[in-house]
């Protein structure tokens, strides 16, 4: 049993090297990364840290403003494209490599394979994006096999809505409500309008839209919340064929882009087929609801969701000190069923970076929270490409502005990799000796998460409800729990405060019956983040007493035999 770790990397920016990066810029002024800046020094980098998958975020062709004319790819209306590079979820084409990520553009699919394989060599699984939801305005295959119908290319654009259709028309009327010609001499032209992919059902759209995009059509007609499922509809064929292109390519797994804007149905249905060709397959929903969790788990047959509005929102606020340590009880109590399908994070390129002005201010502070996301439970867990450098993602590139969050929409550099690379070098050189501190203890800590049996596959026991109020853990700001399996015991105490402290675990006699543990009056234990090594009083009913850094945390290996 291996407990997933995945490294979300943006494709784009991993490998550009250029340091005089301007707002707005293009690809010739800012430059670009490519698939050929993983290395096999690269991937073994990663794979070093404890990584298991890697997410290439981005793969897939999308809308751009750079022009990729003579390589036979119509251009984009620069109307319609957010940023010069332009959204990756603004899909182009399904069936195509983005020409960005290229050294030679002719050869994308070729290097893309040997990307896979290289990533394989590695001892690491490729996870890409499926954006089934949406696609960009001008979404044209020039790659797609002989015989495959483009998206929208048998629609009848005389009705707003047919089962069959691929997309959502609104007959006689024209795309409005945005600047349709955004520096060019020829406005964007689209009529009838097409719906947007945010679930905007009309033809006006505003810059707050996803007016990049429009919606696709799985038989659902959202105007009298009616399903036409049967017979299957067209939509659902191509995207099942999309699937098995690239499963097919040796893809490990999908990240289902706004997996919950999809009929369920559609999940259920085209999940277990492509499971038959792989069944080690995974699919990863980004979903948001969380009435809708056991939906696509049960019915979806969805392998994980992203645990978002429960852990991430929980452990953000205790880490910024405005709710309690003790609410993340009510978290996994609230997924206890589904708790090994939930897919745990700090970061990812839609939240902003810890290090952000907007969240801690630097990555050092999360430890603590890191601790808790990655050793809670069994279930995955996922960073983001800098996270474990303290990126702060505080540039203003160009589109996205300064958010706290590293750019999807433009070419730039991000300025720990960047320096962390070190031109293919990996040898810290170029990093700060708080950068090296971090990026070592998500080092040791995702490691941990595989070596050791309590974490990697064990029973986890909150230890949070017998130390209310209780004298030396402070339940406002530190948490506590064991995780067992077998003879592997391990108690985890993580301390969300600014100070050092002295915490004192009561440990109940329940601890001990449930997790048929054996009591000891000094039993030896090592702190497996830092090798320290202590004496611990594990009796019931007693205090168990550690020292915990400030805004760290401990994983104390106890010996009970």
């Amino acid at each position: 049993m291996e407990k997933p770790i995945i490294y979300q990397v943006f494709t784009r920016l991993f490998g550009n090297d250029c340091v005089a990066t301007f707002q707005n810029g293009d690809k010739e002024t800012n430059g670009c990364g490519t698939m050929a800046d993983f290395t096999n020094k690269a991937l073994n980098e990663i794979k070093g840290l404890g990584i298991t998958h890697i997410w290439y975020t981005g793969l897939l062709e999308h809308a751009t403003q750079t022009d990729y004319t003579k390589y036979g790819i119509i251009k984009d209306h620069p109307a319609i494209v957010k940023g010069k590079a332009g959204s990756p979820y603004a899909v182009k084409d399904y069936y195509d490599i983005d020409p960005d990520l290229a050294v030679k553009v002719p050869e994308r699919l070729k290097e893309f394979k040997n990307l896979v394989n290289r990533t394989h060599k590695a001892g690491l699984k490729v996870i890409m994006d499926f954006v089934p939801n949406h696609v960009a305005r001008q979404y044209h295959s020039d790659a797609k096999p002989a015989g495959v119908k483009d998206l929208g290319e048998m629609d009848n654009l005389e009705f707003s809505f047919l089962p069959n259709n691929n997309f959502y028309y609104y007959p006689g009327h024209q795309l409005t409500g945005i600047d349709m010609n955004a520096g060019e001499d020829t406005p964007y032209v689209e009529k009838p309008a097409k719906a947007s992919g945010n679930d905007v059902f009309g033809y006006w759209v505003s810059r707050n839209d996803w007016y990049e995009t429009v919606k696709l059509n799985y038989g659902r007609d959202y105007s009298i919340d009616h399903n036409y499922f049967t017979p299957i509809p067209d939509t659902w064929h191509k995207m099942h064929d999309i699937l098995l292109y690239w499963t097919a390519m040796g893809v490990d797994g999908f990240r289902c882009d706004m997996a919950e804007m999809v009929p369920v149905e559609f999940w259920g249905w085209v999940i277990p087929q492509i499971k038959e060709k792989n069944p080690d397959i995974i699919f990863i929903a980004e979903i948001y609801n969380p009435v809708s969790y056991r939906n696509y788990i049960y019915h979806g047959k969805f392998d994980y969701l992203y645990d978002k509005v429960g852990l991430y929102d929980t452990l953000r606020s205790v880490a910024c000190n405005q709710t309690s340590a003790s609410n993340l009880t009510g978290c996994w109590q609230n997924v206890t069923d589904i708790q090994d399908h939930m897919l745990n994070f700090l970061e990812n390129h839609d939240e902003q970076r810890i290090g952000s002005n907007y969240f801690l201010g630097a990555g050092i502070k999360a430890k603590a929270a890191m601790t808790v996301t990655a050793t809670l439970f069994r279930n995955p867990v996922m960073i983001y490409f800098g996270q474990e450098l303290g990126e702060r993602g505080m540039d203003n590139e160009g589109f996205s502005g300064i958010d706290g969050r590293t750019t999807i929409f433009d070419y730039w550099t991000v300025d720990t990799i960047r320096r962390w690379r070190n031109k293919g070098k990996f040898d810290g050189a170029l990093l700060k000796p708080q950068e090296i501190e971090l990026r070592e203890f998500y080092k040791k800590l995702l490691t941990i998460c595989n070596q050791e049996p309590a974490i990697r596959e064990g029973e986890m026991f909150d230890l949070m409800y017998v130390n209310y109020g209780g004298w030396m853990l402070n339940d406002q700001r530190h948490y506590a729990y064991l995780r067992k399996k077998g003879d592997n015991v391990v108690l985890i105490v993580a301390n969300f405060s600014n100070s050092d402290a002295r915490i004192g675990v009561k440990i109940p006699e329940h601890a001990f019956k449930y997790l048929n543990m054996n009591h000891k009056a000094e039993a030896p234990g090592v702190d497996l983040l830092t090798g320290t090594q202590n004496v611990y009083q594990f009796l019931p009913e007693k205090i168990c007493t550690v020292d915990v850094k400030a805004n760290n945390s401990v994983i104390i290996k106890l010996n009970l035999l």
